[in-house]
């Protein structure tokens, strides 16, 4: 009888044993895997595309500005959307599109600013009434919302034959468009 009760205790013993250890290695699993899910890694990309075009219309339905890169990528850290060979167009009613590209470019979580990082080159056509003019410049700050730009950079003006330098740049390109060179201005120009 005593015997009985020991074997039926061990055997109780171990049952107990059993459950509890397939318990803790449970809540170790569980744990460990909603650890593992709770950590995200640092500036990883949620999601990307490749030909990317965004195109943004008045109220009216009229096209005010599109941007075109070659690729964006989107980062869930951060929000920012970062852009290889971003080209923006700035459309106008009564003179051709001011159009700006880059190298690179990182647009807030907001949508709003457009940093725009190595060499930049701002330019519009030439038309009736209108001269071409090209900017070359570098770092570009790009408020989209308000159509403005500016760079603490070196900056080059080329409206042919003429051409004008400075540091730093302020640029409005809706009307009224305004483009003001902050330091150290110079220019070279030539009669028609």
């Amino acid at each position: 009888m005593i015997q009985m009760l020991k074997d039926k205790d061990a055997k109780f013993y171990l049952t107990v044993a059993a459950i509890a250890m397939v318990t803790w290695g449970l809540v170790k699993f569980i744990g460990d895997d909603e650890e593992q899910q709770g950590v995200a890694i640092a500036h990883s990309a949620d999601y990307f595309s490749k030909g990317y075009t965004k195109f943004e219309m008045n109220e009216l339905g009229k096209l005010t500005k599109k941007l075109i890169a070659d690729q964006v990528t989107h980062y869930s850290d951060d929000d920012t959307t970062h852009t290889v060979n971003p080209l923006m167009f700035f459309y106008n009613d009564k003179t051709p599109p001011w159009v700006i590209n880059a190298q690179t470019g990182i647009l807030s979580a907001d949508g709003n600013n457009l940093l725009l990082n190595g060499k930049s080159i701002i330019s519009r056509a030439k038309a009736e009434g209108i001269r071409e003019l090209t900017i070359n410049t570098s770092n570009l700050r790009v408020k989209i919302d308000t159509s403005y730009a500016e760079t603490n950079e070196w900056a080059e003006l080329t409206s042919p034959p003429n051409i004008t330098t400075g540091i730093g740049m302020k640029m409005v390109f809706v009307a009224p468009i305004h483009l003001e060179l902050l330091a150290n201005v110079k220019g070279k120009y030539e009669k028609n």
